[in-house]
């Protein structure tokens, strides 16, 4: 086999560091998953590999990523090295990832999976959006951050946060204290992405002022939407005439946001499930988009995908 080279002298000192990673961390992704050792000399990338195309590929796609965002991360080297060996690389572009918001802190926010670039891209163009796929796919952290954009940008006058209230067979009347207080845990992805955007005190504030409202989706019934973008999380567990509900409470100037794992209804009947209805009755409607977030779309722990994939092949 022999050694192949590819020169980086084209490349400044500050793309080449973001490239290599803190303590080789980038380059040791990448010989995880071409089983090959890479060595940089003099802006000289040395490598011993058959798998010649896919790792000029894999690397052409980082400086890409590096020169539009400044930044690449294990995660960023682990998405583009599976897209390669799944040969789909091709159709991974960095222009697709357009920020979506900034925290608090100032840290740019956009996707880091092709499916997430679908499903921001999805946002930017519908009034309806339902998004499916298992935990860790960013669907929840994504939509809040599309919500907090658009309401600093005075698109919208409102947020709306519901998700139904079941959870692995309970119920809210079994739960201690007031109804904000039974619903605050079954609502915590959702307040934890509000404070990563705003900061704890602005989301106390936009909350009491009824900018910000979280509800159970009982409260939706009779109510029309308007000028909100309203999102619905755990949407698997509602049932068909809840969803039925919730959507027909769209007003004007609204958004409505339906995420769920179909892998995780926690209903009785799992074939009562208003997200698959939905998503089966719904499709091929103008302004409404369906968005099936893959396993590869995971951006937590790498090893949450291999888990999430063990698992999958037991259920089938």
């Amino acid at each position: 086999m022999a050694f192949h080279t590819i020169d980086l002298s084209d490349k400044d000192f500050e793309s080449i560091q973001q490239f290599i990673g803190f303590e080789d961390e980038n380059l040791s992704e990448l010989k995880r998953f071409f089983k090959c050792d890479f060595i940089l000399r003099d802006q000289m990338l040395k490598y011993e590999s058959e798998q010649v195309y896919q790792i000029q590929q894999v690397i052409q796609a980082c400086f890409q990523l590096i020169d539009r965002h400044r930044v690449l991360s294990r995660q960023d080297i682990a998405y583009l090295c599976r897209l390669s060996i799944e040969g789909k690389l091709e159709h991974f572009k960095p222009s697709h990832l357009q920020m979506v918001a900034k925290t608090k802190s100032g840290k740019v926010i956009y996707p880091k999976t092709l499916g997430q670039a679908i499903l921001c891209e999805a946002f930017r163009h519908n009034d309806i959006v339902f998004a499916t796929g298992v935990a860790g796919t960013g669907k929840t952290y994504l939509a809040v951050c599309h919500a907090v954009n658009a309401l600093k940008e005075h698109k919208i006058e409102k947020i709306i946060l519901t998700r139904p209230a079941v959870e692995a067979g309970e119920s809210l009347g079994f739960l201690p204290g007031d109804m904000k207080e039974k619903v605050d845990p079954y609502l915590r992805p959702l307040y934890d992405a509000l404070y990563d955007m705003l900061g704890v005190e602005m989301v106390e504030k936009l909350i009491e002022k009824q900018v910000i409202e979280i509800a159970p989706l009982a409260f939706m019934r009779g109510r029309t939407l308007n000028k909100a973008i309203v999102i619905l999380d755990e949407a698997q567990n509602t049932t068909k005439s809840q969803m039925k509900m919730f959507l027909t409470r769209m007003g004007n100037e609204a958004q409505m946001i339906i995420n769920g794992d179909i892998t995780q209804i926690d209903l009785i009947r799992k074939e009562d499930s208003g997200l698959v209805q939905a998503t089966k009755i719904l499709k091929d409607i103008d302004r409404i988009e369906i968005v099936h977030m893959q396993n590869a779309d995971v951006v937590r722990h790498p090893l949450v995908q291999k888990i999430i994939e063990r698992y999958a092949e037991i259920e089938k």
